[in-house]
């Protein structure tokens, strides 16, 4: 409090102002003050003393007007009252003070001529807005991690830093809030949400950035603004089958019997090399006449070690020297070849198909087949998704048989031999219930990495999956995404965030999310696709 203001409302000059003053109560004690004065002047020009009649109003016009003639001239002369619209109000003057640092500090001082006056080397930085931001755990777009502070955990993931980017460009300050019961908001018994959805239905947070979709059931109680990822849905991962490893792997590419009608060729072959250069005429040691320089000489061993070197690129070298031993060297030659284009092609496709080899491919053949168990996470979004594809079977099917056995209407264009509809998601939904739901996706991923021999299917977010298997070569995601689902903000009904985010662009830049992401070093942004909101 300006101590010359506060002297003045007191009527002390040069005083210390008390530490209980309140400029509240003073202001109101001296203009009751001025209106006493104002009643005892009128009583000395004996204006209450008349008698005023109720049925005319001519005394009390003049003595409203002596009334406000009198108060006129004592605001006129008071330094501290102004009258402005019919309404007393304390001259603006004094001293603009802040509190830093448990300190009061002057940044300024206005008065009604000047108006208001910085202090030297001071500055005023506006007041950002604050909101309560809503998240919860979802991998890889906000989970707990233990900071600098091993006593303190702070959120991290995409969603993370897209709120810290919201917030740079729309200048305002913000705290995470996770909600006391449930994750994203489901319905209760009640017809009320839980989680995120239920705290922003509440009013307990004013926006909800996390892996949140968008559904009629909850756009009954919050708003959605535009989606920042629209490629999200279920997916299956599985294990990869460990392959056998062997020193002699190779092998298995040809069967047996070739193997065993190779050798047999090349024994045959080098003992017919041998048995041609030494019984022929026409060989180099048979006929010096022809060849009296010196000539490789075709041994046994010599001749095995010709047919065996044949097999590689550097040849077996000299070859014979007798038409028939040369006759047999190239048909030597033209099973080497076709044998080694033979080898090479099987073995290229022995090791693709070993690499692209999975159990099944699709959830229509997961759900045909029996060998292989899959759940998902219990009273998850996955698993509300096939409870309504189950009851939406059964609702079609229950349709169908009305239309079909009423003998009460002519349907006779319904009435088929089989049902024309396939059922599969009532198999599933058994088959999961069979294999017990987890009460979390790491269990459910534990689960999967257990089954060294893929037996075994976690069905879940295929944005966390695919995030888990960046993290994870063992794993691998099998078949199309369906279910698409896309993530958006949400916001209270009615709250005014909607149009200023809805204003932003959406772009998918993948510099801008580099740049974004530049400390996601661990998570792969290739397989994450995103979609960012920026504010520009």
């Amino acid at each position: 409090m300006d101590n010359e203001v506060c002297c003045s409302l007191l009527e002390i000059p040069n005083c210390s102002c008390p530490d209980n003053f309140v400029i509240q109560k003073q202001f109101l004690t001296h203009v009751v003050q001025i209106l006493i004065d104002v009643i005892d002047a009128l009583y000395r020009q004996n204006k209450f003393l008349e008698s005023v009649a109720c049925n005319s109003t001519s005394n009390n016009e003049e003595t409203a007007i002596e009334f406000a003639e009198i108060l006129s001239a004592n605001i006129d002369r008071d330094r501290n009252i102004e009258e402005t619209n019919n309404c007393l109000q304390l001259h603006p003057e004094g001293n603009i003070e802040v509190i830093e640092h448990n300190e009061i500090n002057r940044i300024g001082t206005y008065n009604d001529d000047s108006g208001f006056l910085l202090e030297s080397g001071k500055q005023i930085k506006s007041i950002k807005a604050f909101y309560r931001i809503g998240v919860t755990h979802a991998i890889p777009w906000s989970y707990k991690v233990i900071g600098a502070n091993a006593n303190k955990t702070q959120w991290e993931g995409y969603c993370i830093d897209f709120v810290a980017k919201l917030a740079e460009k729309m200048e305002f300050e913000y705290e995470f809030v996770e909600p006391t019961k449930g994750t994203f908001g489901e319905r209760n018994k009640n017809e009320d949400f839980d989680g995120v959805v239920g705290d922003l239905q509440r009013g307990e947070t004013d926006i909800a950035v996390t892996a949140l979709v968008m559904t009629a059931d909850r756009e009954e109680v919050v708003d959605f603004v535009a989606p920042y990822f629209e490629q999200s849905g279920i997916s299956i991962v599985m294990r990869k089958p460990v392959r056998k490893t062997s020193l002699f792997k190779f092998m298995t590419v040809l069967k047996l019997e070739v193997w065993l009608s190779i050798v047999g060729a090349l024994v045959v072959t080098g003992f017919m090399i041998w048995f041609l250069d030494k019984y022929s005429p026409y060989s180099a040691q048979n006929n010096k006449k022809a060849y009296p320089y010196p000539c490789r000489q075709f041994t046994l061993k010599e001749s095995f070690w010709f047919a065996l070197t044949s097999f590689t690129p550097q040849g077996g070298g000299e070859a014979p020297k007798s038409l028939s031993g040369r006759t047999l060297v190239a048909a030597y030659w033209l099973f080497v070849v076709l044998m080694l284009a033979t080898f090479t092609a099987n073995l290229a496709a022995f090791l693709t198909v070993e690499m692209m080899q999975t159990p099944v491919q699709s959830l229509e053949q997961l759900a045909k087949q029996s060998r292989i168990n899959y759940t998902v996470v219990e009273s998850s979004d996955t698993h509300q998704y096939f409870i309504n594809m189950k009851n939406a079977e059964d609702t079609l099917y229950r349709l169908w048989k009305e239309l079909t056995l009423n003998a009460s209407i002519d349907e006779t264009q319904y009435r088929v031999w089989d049902y024309p509809i396939r059922e599969q998601y009532g198999h599933i939904l058994v088959a999961i219930n069979d294999s017990i739901p987890v009460i979390n996706a790491s269990e459910g991923f534990r689960q999967v990495i257990e089954h060294i021999d893929a037996d075994f299917a976690f069905i879940h977010d295929s944005s966390e999956i695919k995030y888990e298997i960046s993290r994870n070569c063992n794993l691998t995601e099998v078949g199309e995404v369906f279910g698409e689902k896309p993530y958006a903000v949400a916001i209270q009904q009615g709250s005014q965030l909607s149009d200023e985010i809805s204003k932003r662009k959406v772009y998918t830049n993948y510099n801008e999310l580099r740049l974004l992401f530049s400390e996601r070093k661990e998570q792969s942004l290739d397989a994450m696709n995103l979609l960012i909101v920026s504010v520009q």
